[in-house]
């Protein structure tokens, strides 16, 4: 692929940057930060499209899809720690939302020379996970063009796959490709070409909004609260009490004793209290409503 940066707005110079390297540490700051001020409303502008990403990933949930993301540098690194996160925070399975970086592994801590530039290499690593039709791909690139992002999302295609793209320049091979282009301009870094800055904190902020909308969605939080939290440490044991104390009004020692009946499960312990059920019962009832608490409380 014939690279011509010139016409990406991510490398281009910000005039208010200009003279960065002659201030003080105070004003770099106020320069990095009115820049970042900017990100959120870019995000603003592309709500609609991750509308429809969201619908769509919660469709795949329910018939057996996955939500992989696909992406090289910051791009992949951020994918991938979006998708690290899903298991603890929404107790979801490690395998329905999966990062894949250009260079794998050791791509994660340090640049894999390369990797980027290999097409097929994308291809290759979504055929290794059983990439299917039922899958959801989202595509990141801060320039829309990285060949690795567009070897996978081709493969994604010919699959019969919904693809994604996530990108921060306007009419990029990528978001020409994909079905659902999400395209927020944040405009040129206040270091020129540093898209790990305002791009990669819009791409932070948006793929936060697709996971975390589509847990929602699919009855992982309930009220405001994360209640399929696991508890893997001390921390996350206290967050389960505080959860079903805040969801219920109960006690302290209400909440460990349902959470002792439930096996730490939360969303079980929630609705023992609130309905008077137990344990067993309760499962049953969740598993009867895939999960929804507001669901099985109104099952009388």
């Amino acid at each position: 692929m014939k690279i011509d940066l010139s016409k990406l707005v991510t490398e281009s110079r910000n005039q208010a940057s200009e003279q960065i390297d002659t201030l003080s540490t105070l004003e770099i700051l106020k320069v990095i930060n009115n820049e970042d001020k900017k990100v959120a409303l870019a995000v603003q502008q592309t709500i609609p499209e991750i509308t429809q990403v969201v619908d769509t990933v919660v469709n795949a949930f329910q018939s057996g899809g996955r939500l992989i993301y696909s992406g090289a540098g910051t791009s992949g690194r951020l994918g991938i720690l979006d998708a690290s996160e899903c298991p603890p925070t929404f107790g979801a399975n490690p395998d329905l939302v999966v990062g894949l970086i250009a260079g794998g592994h050791q791509a994660i801590l340090q640049a894999v020379e390369n990797a980027e530039d290999n097409r097929e290499l994308g291809a290759s690593d979504l055929k290794q996970i059983n990439f299917n039709a039922q899958d959801v791909l989202v595509g990141i690139a801060a320039s829309g063009r990285t060949p690795y992002v567009l070897g996978a999302m081709e493969y994604a295609l010919s699959a019969g796959a919904t693809v994604v793209s996530l990108s921060c320049n306007q009419q990029s091979p990528m978001s020409e490709l994909a079905q659902i282009s999400i395209t927020p301009i944040v405009g040129p870094e206040v270091v020129t070409g540093s898209s790990r800055m305002k791009a990669g904190t819009a791409q932070k902020l948006i793929l936060n909004m697709i996971t975390t909308a589509a847990m929602i969605r699919s009855g992982k939080v309930f009220s405001n609260l994360m209640v399929d939290v696991q508890a893997s440490n001390a921390k996350l044991l206290q967050r389960q009490k505080n959860i079903v104390m805040e969801a219920t009004g109960c006690s302290k020692q209400q909440a460990i004793q349902a959470l002792e009946q439930s096996a730490n499960h939360c969303k079980t312990a929630i609705l023992m209290i609130l309905s008077g059920l137990d344990a067993q019962t309760a499962q049953q009832k969740l598993s009867k409503h895939n999960g929804f608490i507001r669901h099985a409380l109104a099952d009388k």
